[in-house]
C-alpha cells in the first residue's frame, strides 16, 4: 500500500520519508499518482455498480460475480423501483444494472428518472427475454445496453467495463429501427402528426382497449406518466375522452390500411 493519497501528505516509513504531490484527476479510467523521487505510477479506478432486481438470490449472484473482479465494487442494491430511485443518488454509482421487469415498477422507468438527475450515470438493462417494446423504451430512456440474463458471467463483467468506457451494447439494427420510428411518424391527419412517438404508441394501445395500468406495464412507464401522456394526446387530438380517441385511432388505422391497399 502506498502512503496516504492526501494531497501534500508526508509519511515516514522507517528511515524513508515519502513526499506526495496532489493526486492527478482520473483520466480514461486511471488514477495517476506521482511520488517524489519515483516514476509515475498508475492504478485502475474502481467501477462502482448499483444493482436493481426483485429477486434477492439474483442480486447476490450478480454481486458475487462482479466483485470477483478487483476493478468492480457493488455500492448498493434495491428490490423495487422506488427503492432504487431513492438509493442510487446516494450511492453515486458509475453503472446501474437494472432489471427491466419488477413486481413493483420497472427498471426502464428508473433509468429514465435517475438519468434526468444524474446524466453521467450509465444504465445497463437486464432482462429475461428479448422484447422489441422494451428495447425501444430502453433506447428512449438513454440506456447504454440491453442484455439477457442468460449472458455468461465473464461477459457481464466485460460489458460493465465496456459501457463505463463509453461503448454502447445496443444492437445497431435495433437502434436504427427506433430512430426510424421516431423520425418517420405515420402520415395522415395533422392532429395525428402532432403526437410524440410515445403518445402515438399510447393511442394505439388505447384503441386496443388497454387500461392505463396495462399500458404502463406494456411500455415500462409509471401509471401516472401514462395518464399525463393521455391527457396530452386528448388535447392534441381535440377529443373529450379515451373512447373518442379510440374511435379516432381506429378510423385513421382503417384509412391507412385502405390507402396502402389501393
Amino acid at each position: 500500500m502506498l502512503p496516504s493519497e492526501r494531497a501534500g501528505a508526508s509519511v515516514d516509513y522507517g528511515h524513508t520519508v515519502w513526499a506526495r504531490i496532489p493526486v492527478v484527476a482520473p483520466r480514461n479510467g486511471v488514477r495517476v499518482v506521482c511520488v517524489a523521487g519515483r516514476d509515475w505510477q498508475t492504478r485502475p479506478m474502481t467501477i462502482r455498480v448499483f444493482l436493481l432486481d426483485d429477486h434477492e438470490v439474483v442480486r447476490e449472484g450478480i454481486r458475487s460475480l462482479l466483485e470477483s473482479d478487483e476493478d468492480i465494487e457493488v455500492v448498493g442494491e434495491a428490490s423495487t423501483a422506488e427503492e432504487a430511485m431513492a438509493r442510487i443518488p446516494l450511492a453515486n454509482p458509475d453503472v446501474a444494472i437494472l432489471d427491466v421487469r419488477l413486481d413493483e415498477g420497472n427498471g426502464i422507468e428508473v433509468c429514465r428518472d435517475v438519468r434526468s438527475a444524474l446524466p453521467d450515470l450509465v444504465c445497463l438493462m437486464l432482462t429475461s427475454f428479448a422484447d422489441d417494446e422494451a428495447l425501444y423504451a430502453a433506447v428512449m430512456a438513454g440506456a447504454a445496453g440491453y442484455v439477457l440474463k442468460t449472458i455468461k458471467g465473464r461477459d457481464l463483467v466485460e460489458d460493465v467495463k465496456r459501457v463505463v468506457a463509453g461503448a454502447s451494447l445496443m444492437d445497431p439494427k435495433a437502434v436504427a429501427r427506433v430512430i426510424e420510428r421516431i423520425s418517420n411518424p405515420p402520415e395522415g391527419d395533422s392532429r395525428l402528426n402532432s403526437l410524440s412517438p410515445q403518445e402515438f404508441r399510447i393511442l394505439d394501445l388505447i384503441a386496443e382497449g388497454q387500461t392505463n395500468r396495462q399500458i404502463a406495464e406494456s411500455m415500462f412507464l409509471a401509471e401516472h406518466t401514462v395518464k399525463n401522456y393521455t391527457t396530452s394526446l386528448l388535447r392534441k387530438l381535440r377529443v373529450g375522452n379515451r373512447t373518442e380517441a379510440a374511435i379516432y385511432a381506429t378510423k385513421m388505422r382503417t384509412s391507412r390500411t385502405e390507402t396502402e391497399g389501393s
